[in-house]
């Protein structure tokens, strides 16, 4: 990343010295160069985009320490002065590094390497908070559905349902681990809701088939279990749809 920077001082060969450690500094990017803090505070307005200032302190009319109050919301600042006993008030206003003149670009480039790694750092928490939320875990997918058979709920796997059989108000569960089919006291309709689409069809007003126990397809009808189930003009479209991908 490349970091905005400004030099402020009113000392000319401190900020020439300053502008041009910021220009050998790969990551670093000179936006604005300042013989004041008044100077440096209009041209903020204008460049909006600095992100860190190399602030003396001790200035007329409005202090390094007074502009970094000013700007507590705004770019970072690392401070330059030759008065060591602003060290203690430059850090409560939070300030990221502190430069005592005279001092050489070994010290400079410690403190520009300590806002790097803060920029950074402040990069990946925001690209992180903007990141959608992950997709919360899948369910598992329906196995199995209970049954309503004499007086009990009985679980019934779903991949062992062959078709689904309407009997007015009952239904009859044709299975392909048993001979004899389970009589529910529910309706097709009902049968129809429980049932996942992915894998169940119904092909009539009578019929609901386990599109895996399809053994052919014909003409209006469907072969299954050995038993010959028409398809309804109602049913048609939709079970062409579905058997025209595997054409």
């Amino acid at each position: 990343m490349v970091i905005n920077c400004m030099a402020i001082d009113d000392e000319p060969l401190a900020l020439g010295l300053v502008c041009a450690f910021i220009e050998q500094t790969p990551f670093l990017r000179l936006v604005g160069r300042h013989e004041s803090a008044v100077a440096a505070l209009r041209s903020l307005h204008e460049r909006p985009d600095a992100q860190l200032l190399f602030l003396d302190i001790k200035m007329p009319d409005l202090s390094g320490l007074e502009l970094a109050k000013v700007l507590q919301y705004g770019p970072r600042v690392i401070f330059t002065t030759a008065f060591n006993q602003y060290a203690l008030e430059g850090f409560r206003v939070d300030a990221l590094d502190y430069l005592l003149k005279p001092f050489n670009y070994q010290e400079f480039l410690r403190a520009a390497l300590k806002a790097k790694t803060y920029f950074e750092l402040k990069q990946a928490h925001e690209a992180h908070a903007a990141a959608p939320a992950p997709a919360p875990p899948a369910e598992p997918e329906q196995d199995h559905i209970y049954l309503k058979v004499e007086y009990q709920l009985v679980r019934v796997a779903l991949a062992d349902i062959v078709y689904v059989e309407g009997l007015k108000d009952y239904v009859k569960v044709h299975l392909a681990t048993q001979t004899r089919p389970l009589l529910s006291l529910t309706s097709l309709r009902s049968m129809e809701e429980k049932l996942p689409s992915s894998k169940f069809m119904r092909i009539h007003r009578s019929y609901i088939v386990g599109l895996g126990h399809i053994q052919a397809v014909g003409r209006g009808t469907v072969q299954i279990a050995g038993e010959t189930l028409p398809v309804s003009d109602g049913y048609r479209e939709a079970f062409d749809q579905f058997f025209s991908r595997w054409k």
